[in-house]
């Protein structure tokens, strides 16, 4: 489809759909979202995207391939589960470090979950870029 309003209406959809996907990931804590909605956010943003300007367009605004990016997500998953066994604590125990914490302040919490979040969104958002791009690719 060559549709100049569908072209513009589709790359200001991905972006907002990426700033959701984003709020999703880092919401997921405390409240429903996190690593898994989050990806499949920011996979619609980039479906919606090669279906409006084409896949090899949509592969370039990704600038890595998609198995890459499902295998990096997996391995900071993995990161995020070995760190607690090397801290004397069981595979996949939440760890967390408090970053700025003075004796006035307890500081921001960063902790493993998060980072094990963040992978698990790279992991879904690099599958199914894999298979949509390849089915969208054979057709």
């Amino acid at each position: 489809m060559d549709s100049v309003i569908l072209r513009a209406g589709a790359r200001l959809q991905a972006v907002l759909l990426m700033v959701f996907s984003a709020y999703m990931l880092l919401r997921g804590h405390n409240a429903p979202g996190g690593g898994f909605i989050g990806g499949l956010i920011a996979a619609t943003g980039f479906v919606v995207y090669a279906i409006a300007c084409g896949t090899a367009d949509a592969r370039r605004a990704l600038r890595f391939d998609p198995g890459s990016i499902a295998g990096a997500g997996l391995g900071i998953a993995l990161f995020a589960g070995v760190v607690a066994m090397f801290l004397g604590d069981a595979l996949f125990t939440g760890q967390w470090v408090f970053v700025g914490a003075t004796e006035s302040s307890k500081g921001w919490p960063v902790s493993t979950v998060l980072v094990f979040d963040i992978g698990v969104y790279l992991v879904v958002l690099g599958a199914v870029l894999s298979m949509t791009f390849a089915l969208e690719e054979a057709v």
